[in-house]
């Protein structure tokens, strides 16, 4: 309790370490301020489901003390005495919990993680004021684990029809080398791409995050692109490979995955978009830390997965370099022939105007075969269209 005989112009927290922007697991918050000092770290979820209102909020941290002056006693009551014209500090301390008992500080759209100090003054004739100075905590996540070391892929196929006749298929084989990432990191994505539907499609790839919530039982989720890259049309009949095709990171906290009512989780999305019909959508799970890759990851490791959980989906890998022994088949030449001729759109893509529906190639001489002589590869290490034929 504290006796003031005059208003208080200043009642404030100053940390010792201001330059200090987050705090980890075990570290000590310490600083300045006036009366009592209460540690708080809550996650707390709100939103509105029709007219109920959802909320839920947990405590991590909640650390109370009653710091008093050394050398300015107490009256028997508790009261001190705040004198004008002086200056009065009070010290405070506490030790955050060690590593897995904290979550990293979150803001969201239905939800935050968030750490504060609050100092309270107690006043027997003046209302209690009060104040707060929030902090960031950073919880260490490593991508050095075994576990998100190992590559991951995955494939998928759709059928596409036309007013309900089969207009061929497309399919996708996707495949990254690790699984935890850091911000500003690349990730590599090496992929093939067929298409023998009649419609020109588009192979995409971006960086999804997923923030769940949950309140009174009820869940709610929202998704976010963040990031992403795309690649060549690929026209019917026709194949599209990607080698090493790279995607950065961008900016964005660490996955939340030790919460029970926020959890954060970001996915590689891996897509072909086929203009008048649903997208064909392969997602890889991603980790986000905060400790970067050493590169001391195992490549045996990478390499023999493909034998395991990944095999079956790199079974059907195409390679995607050309033999330099074999002269080129007349069905080459017949679809290299075709990607010169111009093509008829029937309709706009409705995604940004990526690619037309249908093409239509006008009939043509086919030339005569050449020599062997004539054929050189083309192979410059990067994404390159291939026939299917």
């Amino acid at each position: 309790m504290v006796a003031m005989t005059k208003r208080v112009k200043v009642f404030e927290i100053v940390f010792n370490d201001p330059s200090k922007t987050f705090y980890c697991s075990g570290d000590k918050v310490a600083g300045k301020i006036l009366v009592e000092v209460l540690g708080v770290g809550c996650a707390k979820v709100e939103y509105a489901k029709g007219k109920q209102k959802c909320r839920e909020e947990i405590d991590y941290l909640k650390y109370e003390d009653l710091v008093h002056l050394d050398d300015h006693p107490a009256d028997t009551d508790g009261l001190v005495i705040l004198r004008p014209g002086n200056k009065y500090e009070y010290s405070f301390g506490f030790e955050l919990p060690q590593q897995g008992q904290l979550v990293s500080s979150y803001k969201g759209k239905f939800g935050f993680v968030q750490y504060f100090v609050k100092a309270m003054m107690e006043s027997p004739a003046q209302p209690t004021l009060e104040c707060r100075k929030h902090f960031e905590v950073e919880e260490p996540l490593d991508v050095n684990t075994p576990d998100l070391l190992s590559p991951t892929g995955g494939m998928k196929e759709k059928k596409v029809t036309c007013m309900f006749i089969p207009d061929g298929q497309v399919s996708l084989n996707a495949k990254i080398d690790r699984r935890g990432f850091c911000e500003g990191e690349e990730i590599c994505i090496d992929a093939k791409f067929e298409n023998t539907c009649s419609r020109i499609v588009v192979p995409k790839a971006a960086i999804i995050a997923k923030h769940t919530y949950q309140a009174n039982g009820r869940t709610k989720v929202f998704r976010q692109k963040l990031s992403s890259v795309r690649g060549n049309h690929i026209i019917s009949g026709m194949c599209d490979a990607w080698q090493g095709k790279s995607i950065r990171v961008p900016k964005i906290k660490p996955s939340i995955l030790g919460c029970n009512i926020i959890r954060v989780e970001y996915a590689l999305m891996i897509y072909m978009h086929i203009p008048g019909s649903d997208k064909l959508v392969l997602e890889l799970p991603l980790v986000i830390g905060t400790v970067p890759y050493n590169g001391f990851g195992s490549r045996t490791n990478s390499m023999s997965s493909q034998d395991g959980s990944v095999s079956n989906a790199s079974n059907s890998w195409v390679s995607l370099r050309m033999p330099s022994s074999v002269p080129p088949s007349y069905c080459d030449l017949t679809h290299n022939c075709s990607l010169d001729q111009p093509l008829t759109p029937l309709l706009d893509d409705y995604d940004g105007g990526d690619s037309p529906i249908f093409m239509n190639a006008p009939q043509f001489q086919f030339p005569p075969l050449p020599t062997y002589s004539e054929v050189e590869e083309e192979y410059n290490g990067n994404a390159r269209m291939l026939p299917v034929c």
